[in-house]
């Protein structure tokens, strides 16, 4: 649990007994809140609402608090953004929390949303090791590949205004990235020119795109996969990047073998994911999307290792991902090595 002072969660339990007495339309008691470890850059609250003596289980979704230009978040969608996107999800029957309400400006804690509390687990050491989730370790890569499948199958009419990202603005964006950082990195220069000169051709019609897909952002109990989280860079584009990030062997956490998000074979989720209505995966696309992702977590660590070395925001927790951009560059020279 990430620690916060008394004086924050005061604050935060007061403005959603507002917010949730408008939406219940009755009084409501703000019980059990917590703040939920993980998120560098946007705040995960749980709490009980009690309201005429009912008792509801619910999450807030907010950014958080700042003090300067430095410490705001740089990239991914507003809270309003992001609530629609889960609201289209949640009706196409994606396996997404159901969001409830927006809270205003009133309420006194920026720009943030409520929504179901699901049950379940995102902590990969738990879902790859402990005895309750022996059968669920058997059915995430097949899971994933199916949710993964309804998720690009939403309608685009049903989402709000998203940005258009093909295979070639994500290559700008990172060397924009890159170059930032003012510091030779020959292993990510490399590989963004190879990724250059292998750009694969524009997709005929743009889908969502959930934009981090990955192990750590899916609840998990005994039976599987429960829900999709952290949609905050969603957006359209080519649905095989999704596949890519996914098995990025980052997001494997140990289980180096099972490039699934460390549960499966990659040819698993893609079968899974062309049952359930996804197109044929071409597997040379998908692995200039694995490299694509590699690259884009190792500057990501990078990045977030600069925010505190820089001074901008002191934090442990984003020194030690920066120190995992090394291990980025061994993957990225074996990828590289494989793609010929």
């Amino acid at each position: 649990m990430t620690v916060h002072t008394a004086s924050e969660a005061e604050q935060v339990a007061a403005g959603l007994a507002g917010a949730a007495g408008r939406h219940f339309g009755k009084p409501a008691t703000i019980e059990s809140l917590k703040r939920e470890s993980g998120g560098a850059s946007r705040q995960t609250w749980t709490f009980d609402v009690l309201v005429d003596g009912s008792r509801h289980g619910l999450v807030l979704r907010r950014d958080p608090p700042t003090t300067g230009k430095a410490d705001r978040p740089a990239t991914g969608l507003d809270r309003a953004t992001e609530f629609r996107v889960l609201a289209a999800a949640f009706r196409a029957g994606v396996r997404a929390p159901e969001v409830l309400f927006e809270l205003t400006p009133q309420d006194g804690l920026g720009e943030a949303f409520v929504m179901r509390r699901i049950g379940g687990t995102a902590i990969a050491r738990k879902l790859l090791r402990d005895p309750p989730y022996a059968t669920a370790r058997t059915l995430i890569a097949g899971q994933l590949g199916a949710i993964l499948a309804r998720i690009h199958a939403v309608e685009l009419g049903d989402l709000p205004r998203l940005a258009h990202r093909e295979a070639a603005d994500h290559i700008a964006g990172m060397r924009r990235a890159l170059d930032s950082l003012n510091q030779p990195q020959p292993v990510f220069e490399l590989a963004l020119s190879w990724l250059d000169r292998r750009r694969p051709p524009p997709i005929a019609r743009p889908l969502l795109v959930h934009g981090d897909y990955r192990t750590g952002n899916y609840l998990v109990d005994e039976t599987g996969v429960t829900a999709i989280l952290d949609w905050e860079g969603a957006h359209l584009g080519d649905p095989v990047e999704d596949l890519g990030w996914l098995c990025v062997k980052s997001w494997r956490f140990g289980a180096v073998d099972k490039p699934a998000g460390g549960f499966g074979s990659r040819e698993e989720l893609w079968s899974a994911y062309e049952k359930a209505g996804g197109a044929k995966v071409d597997p040379a696309r998908a692995h200039w999307w694995e490299v694509f992702g590699t690259v884009r977590w190792g500057i990501i660590c990078h990045q977030q290792a600069w925010r505190h070395l820089g001074g901008a925001v002191k934090s442990m927790e984003l020194a030690s991902i920066g120190r995992r951009a090394v291990e980025t560059e061994v993957d990225l020279l074996q990828l590289l090595k494989q793609g010929g």
